[in-house]
């Protein structure tokens, strides 16, 4: 592969994306509301989809563009002593299900982000997190999944799982941009 083949590759993954405005506009009004009634997010990835749930988290947490309130956002990849007492004691399949369970409530969301959608570590997440009355939704790679199948929705981009885990920055960039459009105007600070 060149530069330009890669390039050319991640601009198909975008076009892909482009088409997915509306979900990410519905997501951010979605999360905007439940955060901002108390609810939380946990997202979980493994590998640069692991830095890229911790991004969202810290988006939500800190600030993305505007200075407001802080919000419940958990990065389950994250939590390094859980993570590894967890796959020590239970297998790896269970690092992110095992937080989920401790941590989702009925009505909360988790965000689970995979380029190819099979990791087995996700897939019972993603069990977890609908078992606990969580909202499940998927960041992944082209479709079918089985991620996919089991989350309550699914942004699913076209390409090779190096422009999908690209694009992925972009989706957390573009959904901060949809929630913190949708906030009530009490929640934000002026700069």
């Amino acid at each position: 592969m060149t530069v330009e083949s890669h390039l050319a590759g991640l601009a198909d993954t975008l076009t892909g994306l482009r088409a997915q405005a509306s979900r990410i506009n519905r997501w951010g009004s979605l999360l905007a509301r439940l955060l901002t009634d108390g609810g939380r997010l946990l997202a979980a990835g493994n590998g640069g989809s692991a830095a890229e749930a911790q991004h969202l988290t810290a988006e939500l947490v800190g600030r993305y563009r505007q200075d407001r309130a802080a919000f419940s956002a958990l990065a389950l990849c994250a939590e390094t002593s859980s993570v590894t007492a967890i796959a020590n004691d239970y297998g790896y399949d269970q690092v992110f299900a095992r937080q989920v369970t401790a941590h989702a409530r009925p009505g909360d969301i988790v965000v689970l982000l995979s380029t190819s959608g099979r990791s087995p570590n996700l897939l019972e997440a993603a069990h977890a997190g609908r078992l606990a009355g969580a909202t499940v939704w998927a960041l992944t790679g082209p479709l079918p999944n089985p991620l996919a199948s089991l989350a309550d929705d699914t942004l699913a981009l076209p390409g090779d799982p190096c422009h999908v885990q690209e694009a992925q920055l972009v989706v957390v960039h573009a959904l901060c941009e949809a929630f913190e459009a949708a906030l009530p105007s009490a929640y934000r600070r002026a700069s």
